[in-house]
């Protein structure tokens, strides 16, 4: 890998996680960006309560995101071989807890709009 290109970071993730599961979880977070973001234009604003419980649930996703990771590649905690590797599982977990945040905000805004 002597260059670091979009394609090649494309297909290094097709790698890992097959074809039709990379694609299937591109598609998953186009949708769910694209709803939260035609919620917040419905909406005019940001409801404090919802965005509240959105928070609360970014630990699950942390957790759920590095557990997907561990099963999709098949690996254990024990293989950690180094720093790069905890800042990569860090980065794994930020990024979950990130898109829990907007998917339960989205379902809750979509479940019970504003008023």
């Amino acid at each position: 890998m002597k260059d670091m290109t979009f394609g090649t970071i494309l297909a290094v993730f097709e790698e890992i996680f097959g074809i039709g599961l990379f694609w299937t979880l591109v598609a998953a977070a186009a949708l769910v960006t694209a709803t939260y973001i035609y919620v917040l234009i419905r909406d005019h604003s940001i409801s404090w309560r919802k965005f509240l419980l959105a928070q609360l649930s970014m630990p699950i996703g942390a957790v759920l995101a590095v557990w997907f990771i561990l099963v999709v590649t098949s690996s254990k905690l024990s293989d950690l071989g180094g720093p790069v590797d905890i800042i990569v599982f860090f980065g794994i977990a930020t990024a979950g807890a990130i898109g829990t945040a907007i998917l339960v905000y989205t379902i809750q805004s979509l479940v019970r709009p504003r008023q």
